[in-house]
């Protein structure tokens, strides 16, 4: 293993929008966004070999890969946990798994006003959405609640604790705000996709500040985090939710 942070690559395929991110020594260098014409599993690969050329750093040249690891989309973050793992077996780099909502809620506190909460939610379809509630500036910290599965219904009481600001983002938002807008009223800004999306970016500066607190794993151990069972698992054991 490579001992100094040097280059880091960040994959994010928990939505649609699957995207790559290169960082040096924490820094930004570039995102690319896989094609929406074509699927994060034909395309999020070529994608990523791209952007390393692009710079002209080889596979073997990371020194760490940083990828979202859910809740989101089953397929995308089967595809986007596969890769982050081949590559990092190819370059022998330390593995960061970062929980997309974290990486979604470094987003927004990122232009949140001070003090504010920062909701970060994900549509999770049927009239859900996957989501968890953020404070402070240590953006490692353990969510205030969540991560959770719930309805705008289930979530209303959670939402409505306090009266500070709440910056609430992500595609989420389009299941929420209709709901919600008239019961949490003015204290709540709604930060909708595209520019509430998740990205590959935020998910390497995380994985940036994870690396840097001794918190990366070997690639073997990376593991989706799906929250929600598969239809099919459901009806196996009953469950609807993943144990933790």
């Amino acid at each position: 293993m490579k001992a100094d942070p040097g280059w880091l690559l960040a994959i994010e395929s928990a939505t649609a929008v699957a995207s790559a991110a290169l960082l040096r020594n924490g820094e930004l260098r570039e995102l690319r966004t896989v094609p929406l014409a074509h699927p994060a599993s034909e395309a999020l690969l070529p994608t990523v070999l791209a952007l390393l050329a692009g710079h002209r750093v080889a596979v073997v040249g990371l020194d760490a890969l940083a990828v979202s690891i859910g809740p989101g989309s089953f397929t995308g973050l089967r595809v986007g946990v596969a890769t982050a793992k081949g590559l990092a077996f190819g370059a022998g780099a330390r593995s960061l798994p970062v929980p997309t909502l974290a990486a979604l809620a470094a987003k927004g506190a990122s232009d949140a006003p001070a003090g504010a909460r920062v909701v970060a939610v994900l549509d999770a379809r049927r009239g859900e959405v996957y989501a968890a509630c953020y404070e402070g500036a240590d953006r490692l910290s353990p969510p205030v609640w969540g991560p959770t599965l719930a309805t705008p219904a289930e979530l209303l009481p959670r939402l409505a604790v306090g009266e500070g600001p709440l910056h609430v983002i992500g595609d989420g938002v389009s299941v929420l705000e209709p709901v919600l807008r008239e019961s949490l009223g003015e204290r709540v800004v709604w930060v909708p996709a595209p520019g509430g999306a998740p990205d590959a970016a935020w998910v390497g500066r995380l994985g940036f500040e994870m690396l840097a607190s001794g918190a990366a794993i070997d690639a073997a151990e990376l593991t989706p985090r799906y929250l929600r069972r598969a239809e099919a698992e459901v009806r196996r054991t009953g469950d609807r939710f993943e144990s933790v």
